[in-house]
């Protein structure tokens, strides 16, 4: 079968599948904009069940695009707090500044002008412009291309942008029979429920079944074709948990690199032994009395591994090089990330006990 007569038959059976299949999901309640925007950046890189919360908070807090635009930075990181990659929350605001300034606070209803808007690529422009303005733009993620290479059993290296192009401008001409949005969803969908990212694809219901050559073929396990992973760098971390009169040391990171701009707890990247971090402590004057505690734990990132170590210190000073906060003032206030919460967590145990 020819492959774009194949590829019109596979979005025939999925706009047929799709309706009685799809989970429901809060931002399919409508095609607002900024409510599929918010939603397709939260879900990238991070699991649906841990972003429908965020979802909601972050709507209720800033319902419209123009509050996100003004929203300060720490109150828009403590909204995201926990759901990590914090650059996809900083580049939601500069994307609601520019339609604020360029776009007179309306949202842009063309494939050109999403794509402009920051933090926003391919795939977010095609999602965008196919659910909410029923633009022919395909929208190519990793669901898509999985379900796609599978189907076709296509072996070409979906992490090379040449790749995305290909399948793109392949899904195009089912994108032209209309229907845009749903076909975008059931191909999302079923990459997300069915033809599965971890695990064995669930074929005995798939409505592609009878047309997947990975499926005649049981070659599925060979697709898609990726490059190999890097290896993770590992980083050694001293961290410590400054504490005085009831508050603890914060500070934040530089306006630059990983987690920049954010409030951590004051740490060295190196492994400091016990008296090593106590001299460290003392130089930054905050008078060390006694180590409470040690407590190591591992922060996996994309490309780095935290191997972290901390000490617990009650300091005599609080200096100024330092925030000095209360653990509710922490909580309520500040945007810490997930690398340091299990030391904050600990602390917060220790307290209650």
């Amino acid at each position: 079968m020819e492959k774009q007569n194949r590829v019109l038959k596979m979005a025939e059976q999925l706009l047929t599948w799709y309706p009685s299949n799809a989970r429901d999901l809060p931002w399919r309640k409508d095609k607002e904009p900024y409510h599929v925007w918010l939603s397709e950046i939260m879900l990238q890189q991070t699991r649906v069940e841990a972003v429908k919360g965020y979802y909601h908070r972050f709507l209720s807090a800033l319902p419209a695009i123009s509050d996100l635009a003004g929203v300060p930075d720490d109150r828009l990181l403590k909204l995201w707090e926990g759901l990590g990659y914090y650059n996809r929350a900083r580049n939601l605001k500069k994307a609601a500044i520019q339609i604020m300034e360029t776009f007179g606070g309306r949202f842009p209803e063309t494939y050109e002008e999403i794509l402009s808007l920051s933090g926003i690529g391919d795939y977010t422009a095609g999602a965008i412009a196919s659910i909410c303005f029923e633009l022919p733009v395909p929208a190519v993620d990793g669901n898509v291309l999985r379900v796609y290479t599978r189907f076709m059993e296509d072996d070409s290296n979906i992490d090379k942008q040449s790749t995305k192009r290909a399948v793109a401008e392949a899904l195009l001409p089912a994108y032209k029979q209309g229907n845009c949005g749903m076909l975008t969803q059931s191909l999302m969908e079923l990459g997300a429920i069915v033809c599965v990212p971890n695990g064995a694809p669930n074929c005995t219901v798939c409505p592609l079944q009878e047309l997947c050559l990975a499926r005649a073929h049981a070659s599925w396990e060979r697709f898609p074709v990726r490059q190999e992973k890097k290896k993770r760098q590992p980083v050694d971390m001293t961290v410590f948990v400054l504490q005085c009169e009831g508050r603890i040391a914060i500070r934040k990171r530089e306006q630059k690199g990983l987690l920049h701009g954010m409030w951590e707890l004051p740490n060295v990247e190196c492994r400091l032994l016990e008296q090593q971090a106590a001299n460290q402590a003392s130089d930054w004057h905050v008078m060390p009395e006694h180590l409470q505690m040690q407590y190591q734990y591992t922060h996996i990132f994309t490309h780095k591994e935290w191997r972290m170590t901390a000490y617990y210190l009650s300091c005599l000073q609080m200096c100024g090089e330092f925030e000095w906060v209360t653990l509710e003032e922490l909580e309520k206030h500040m945007a810490v990330p997930s690398a340091f919460r299990p030391f904050i967590e600990l602390l917060r145990k220790d307290e209650g006990k």
